[in-house]
C-alpha cells in the first residue's frame, strides 16, 4: 500500500499508452509528453486505448515503482470532471 502526502500531485496522461512500456518507457513519457520531472515523487497514471488497464509510475525516494491494474474486458475506466478544493 502506498501513502501519499498532501503535496503529492496525480497526473493522468491523456490518450492511449502502450501498456508494454516499462520503467524507461514510462519515464520517457513523463519527461517528454507530460513535461514533468519523473523523480519528483508525484504519481503518474497511464491508460490503454480500451481503458481497461492502468499503470502507475511513482518515485519513492529510493527507486521507481511501476504498478499495473487490469480489469475485465467489459469493465472500462471512465473520466469524471474533477473540481479542485480550496
Amino acid at each position: 500500500m502506498f501513502g501519499f502526502g498532501a503535496a503529492t500531485r496525480i497526473y493522468l496522461a491523456v490518450g492511449a499508452t502502450d501498456m508494454r512500456k516499462g520503467f524507461e518507457g514510462l519515464y520517457g513519457l513523463v519527461r517528454d509528453r507530460l513535461q514533468c520531472p519523473p523523480l519528483s515523487g508525484h504519481v503518474f497514471l497511464f491508460c490503454n486505448a480500451q481503458r481497461n488497464r492502468l499503470k502507475l509510475l511513482v518515485w519513492d525516494g529510493s527507486g521507481l515503482w511501476v504498478c499495473a491494474k487490469g480489469r475485465g474486458t467489459e469493465a472500462r475506466l471512465t473520466a469524471t470532471k474533477l473540481v479542485p478544493t480550496a
